[in-house]
């Protein structure tokens, strides 16, 4: 790793200040992949501003009918939540797949957004459930947010502090793993709630996270595994590479798909 100061930040105002000192500042959070890119040399931000303790930006409640997630809350707290387990147990049920121990309990909500890695799994969720995704300056809605692979709709200092949606009424998470880092070759996350069937799509597309028109029309006539047994993903818009072809993926969609929906 190149020479880096790092700086712990004790409030979201403060580490907008400390990330506005330098050009060349990044946040860090779980660390879990701007610490490894930055081991590779891949990466030299000259500050780190760490915001994994700030108050303001952890914890979760279930209040006037939203769940609301602090971008601070680590996977291990999102997993174990009564909370989340009562309000949509199938993003805890997510949470709980994500790396390994360690993995769950240095990761966090919010990095994992900002990041967006086209095999991160909580993107799926949050385009499933309508999320809204809050930052320090203003709310986006989660179709809005993710733009591309490892692009969002984020400013340079803008920082994720809170993840906002209503309970569903019914909701659902599968995935195949990669056998060695556990991220997500294919994962779908499904969820009906007050504003129809939504099916968030992650690890498969070559543009990142997406939704599955197709599905959520073939589930909102007739919410079961068998009314996608003739809904087909075209493997033109998919990844393929060393661990999986694109009409690989294209199968795994559909049968992660009805897996999800069975466990919904």
């Amino acid at each position: 790793m190149y020479a880096t100061n790092y700086h712990r930040a004790s409030s979201v105002a403060d580490a907008l200040r400390l990330k506005g000192a330098s050009d060349e500042a990044k946040y860090v959070s779980g660390g879990m992949t701007l610490i490894p890119t930055m081991k590779q040399r891949l990466a030299a931000p000259s500050d780190l501003v760490d915001l994994r303790h700030i108050a303001e930006m952890k914890g979760i409640t279930v209040s006037g009918g939203r769940v609301r997630i602090g971008a601070g809350t680590t996977h291990a707290e999102v997993a174990q939540s009564a909370e989340i387990k009562a309000a949509c147990p199938a993003l805890a049920h997510l949470a709980s797949l994500i790396g390994d121990p360690q993995v769950r309990h240095m990761g966090t909500i919010g990095g994992s957004i900002a990041n967006n890695d086209p095999a991160a799994d909580y993107p799926s969720a949050m385009l499933a459930l309508a999320a809204t995704i809050v930052t320090d300056r203003r709310e986006i809605a989660a179709d809005d947010f993710f733009t591309g692979l490892f692009e969002t709709a984020l400013q340079d200092d803008e920082i994720v502090v809170a993840v906002t949606f209503a309970p569903p009424e019914r909701a659902g998470y599968s995935k195949f793993p990669n056998p060695a880092s556990r991220y997500a070759m294919t994962g779908v996350f499904v969820a009906k709630g007050p504003g129809g069937v939504r099916v968030g799509v992650t690890g498969a597309g070559a543009n990142g996270v997406f939704r599955h028109a197709a599905m959520e029309a073939a589930l909102t006539g007739n919410f079961s595994a068998q009314a996608l047994s003739g809904v087909t993903t075209d493997p033109s818009e998919l990844l393929s590479d060393i661990h999986g072809s694109a009409e690989y993926r294209a199968n795994l969609v559909n049968v992660m798909a009805r897996r999800a929906v069975a466990a919904a």
